[in-house]
């Protein structure tokens, strides 16, 4: 596969892997130890542009596509976040890869978490940054006070027929949920926006978000709830970072656990790899390697 037209990105090179019932497109750069790095939404693999070079200085760093978004195929489903899981770890077996370190941001970060209670013997170390782990955490008066509105937009991307033609009209809603989300230091170009917008305004990929999203706020989200803290069933070293502006870090407080450690980057709001990426390299780094 040739690269995306995107900027390119000190040595990125593409590819395409097949599952057995599903295509995803992986950017992968560097050699040692092998990280995998999961994007959120509305993003894909581009939104580790500026960790990449970095991280690849010491490991193999892998950087797919999840189904649905970015260069991937995008196949029908219900898109739940289980199926994220089941496919990263079909690319390991599919590399050969039996252990290996991931960073995940948002989606990426809880497809991550979810990879961590279902196979642990495959991950060694685990970054999350700014996304709730999958069960319920912080207390009850901040989650109550501002969670309906974090959860609005949430609502109207799922939301059939409306929330795809909301990502296909146009680029304003991409570019606003974005800027919206992000803390007092970022600076966004429409160019760098539109990067994403642009990819989400293809009908298949709006319907694949919008499945995402109504499968987590109908069906994953009341099963975690009720699921009640899975902390103790985590067994992978993990550290979640989340930013000191972020919407989602006011709404829900995660709270540590035996085997995760919480710390917060200041002024940083929920799109980490973008807006504050020497602050993770300066805490994810000595954190993969062990220290």
């Amino acid at each position: 596969m040739s690269a995306p037209p995107l900027p390119e990105v000190r040595g990125v090179v593409h590819r395409d892997v097949e599952l057995g019932g599903v295509r995803l497109h992986v950017a992968e750069a560097g050699s040692g130890p092998p990280l995998l790095l999961l994007h959120g939404w509305p993003q894909h693999w581009w939104s580790w542009r500026h960790l990449i070079p970095a991280l690849a200085e010491r490991h193999r760093v892998i950087v797919p596509d999840l189904r649905g978004w970015g260069w991937s195929a995008t196949p029908p489903g219900d898109y739940a976040k289980a199926t994220f899981a089941h496919d990263m770890l079909a690319l390991l077996d599919a590399e050969g890869l039996d252990r290996v370190l991931v960073m995940g941001h948002d989606w990426g970060g809880y497809v991550a978490f979810l990879m961590a209670l279902m196979a642990p013997e495959r991950i060694e170390r685990l970054v999350a940054l700014d996304i709730a782990p999958p069960w319920p955490s912080g207390p009850p008066r901040a989650r109550h006070l501002l969670l309906p509105a974090f959860a609005s937009y949430q609502l109207l991307v799922g939301t059939p027929v409306i929330g795809p033609r909301t990502m296909t009209a146009g680029r304003a809603f991409v570019r606003g949920i974005i800027r919206a989300g992000s803390g007092p230091d970022a600076r966004w170009t429409d160019a760098e926006l539109d990067v994403y917008a642009d990819v989400l305004r293809e009908p298949a990929r709006a319907a694949a978000s919008s499945a995402c999203y109504r499968t987590f706020l109908t069906r994953e989200l009341p099963a975690t709830v009720g699921g009640g803290d899975r902390s103790g069933e985590l067994h992978v070293p993990s550290l979640l970072l989340m930013g000191g502006h972020s919407a989602l870090r006011l709404a829900l407080d995660p709270r540590p656990g035996p085997n995760l450690r919480v710390e917060t980057i200041p002024r940083a709001g929920h799109f980490l790899p973008e807006e504050a990426p020497a602050a993770v390299l300066g805490r994810a780094l000595p954190f993969l390697a062990g220290a």
